[in-house]
């Protein structure tokens, strides 16, 4: 995608904000424009306008749940991941049942009414071990939901246990799974999913995982890594896939952004993105995705003053109250917060905290 001169291509501030104020679509050529524009606050005051359109009011929401890794044996050796050990290896695990139904009830215990179950793409794990561990967390912990597996390891499942992709879901749903969560996007650029995670799903793949899903009842989030390998171009290709998916069939709750954490990976990048990046990102994606009502912050990646700042700028989810976190602290970043904390942080910004559910109903 060429990049724009704003003096010939007739996109300026002005007629941007001109379209968002009468609730008009942006273009790819907008949301270019937005990205290199050089002044955060008129794109935060036009996002934020977009903010209260979507959602009215003053309240940030949140969930308290746990992020479940159930095993860290992944064979697509993911250049940013530093989570993963290859089959085989000395450190890697599978949690045996009794210790994730002990992890599930501690969430229970302490106020959690989500588990994001994710892991890796485990050789030795077919759709008889989800659905038997579903099934007892269902039987159990009726009232948990089950936030769980990416496209990329339901696709792999689907794969090894020589199944379709709807009967793989059709399957997961029936034994607990509420929810898929948006991971393994990164960038939906085959291009790019080429250089950071060569053996992993392709972007159609990860889209039809999705479209597959919504047509079963089972909804999802969609995401975004930044700050890597990408150009601009590419951000606003990947957030026009997921905004197209979602008016073809309606499958996401929320999007959520967060940069790229280099430490310990396999992929050598010059800098990290900074945090006016992050908040132009928040902004724009805001702005573009005028069919998403909810905007989630990456508290865990960007700590909290980034956080609360984005809440200014389109954002209004807080996320979740992490009880356990292994992914991104694997990489040496931690920013684990209680809910009193997320509560206090959302206050001192001027807004009023409310905590929700995965279906994003206040609780």
């Amino acid at each position: 995608m060429a990049t724009l001169a704003p003096e010939l291509s007739g996109i300026s501030i002005d007629t941007i904000a001109d379209k968002v104020y009468a609730g008009e679509r942006l273009t790819s050529e907008d949301a270019l424009f937005l990205f290199k524009h050089p002044n955060p606050l008129d794109l935060a005051n036009l996002a934020n306008f977009q903010r209260l359109r979507k959602v009215p009011g003053d309240n940030v929401t949140y969930i308290i749940g746990r992020i479940l890794n159930y095993t860290n044996v992944c064979w697509v050796r993911c250049k940013f991941c530093a989570f993963y050990r290859v089959p085989g290896h000395g450190e890697g695990y599978v949690h045996s049942d009794e210790a994730i139904l002990e992890k599930v009830g501690d969430t229970v215990d302490k106020g959690g009414v989500e588990i994001l179950f994710q892991g890796g793409l485990n050789p030795k794990l077919k759709i008889d071990y989800y659905e038997g561990i579903f099934s007892k967390i269902k039987e159990a912990y009726p009232q948990v939901i089950l936030h769980a597996l990416s496209p990329a390891e339901i696709i792999y499942i689907a794969h090894i246990s020589k199944l379709s992709l709807h009967e793989t879901l059709q399957r997961l749903h029936a034994s607990g799974l509420h929810s898929i969560p948006g991971a393994g996007g990164e960038i939906l650029v085959d291009r790019v999913r080429k250089i950071i995670a060569p053996y992993k799903d392709t972007t159609d793949e990860w889209l039809e995982c999705m479209r597959t899903a919504s047509a079963l009842g089972i909804r999802s989030t969609a995401s975004m890594m930044f700050g890597h390998v990408e150009t601009i171009e590419d951000r606003v290709e990947h957030l026009g896939r997921i905004r197209d998916l979602q008016d073809e069939c309606s499958p996401f709750r929320a999007f959520i952004t967060w940069n790229f954490q280099p430490e310990d990976t396999n992929l050598p990048i010059a800098h990290k993105a900074s945090g006016l990046d992050y908040l132009k990102t928040v902004a724009v994606s805001r702005l573009f995705l005028d069919n998403f009502d909810n905007l989630q912050v990456s508290i865990l990646t960007q700590g909290p003053k980034i956080a609360q700042t984005a809440l200014n700028y389109g954002a209004n989810d807080f996320g979740s109250v992490m009880i356990e976190e292994n992914v991104v602290s694997a990489a040496g970043n931690k920013f684990i917060l209680s809910s009193e904390e997320f509560e206090r942080i959302i206050q001192d910004a001027g807004y009023v905290p409310k905590r929700r559910n995965t279906r994003y109903e206040l609780i």
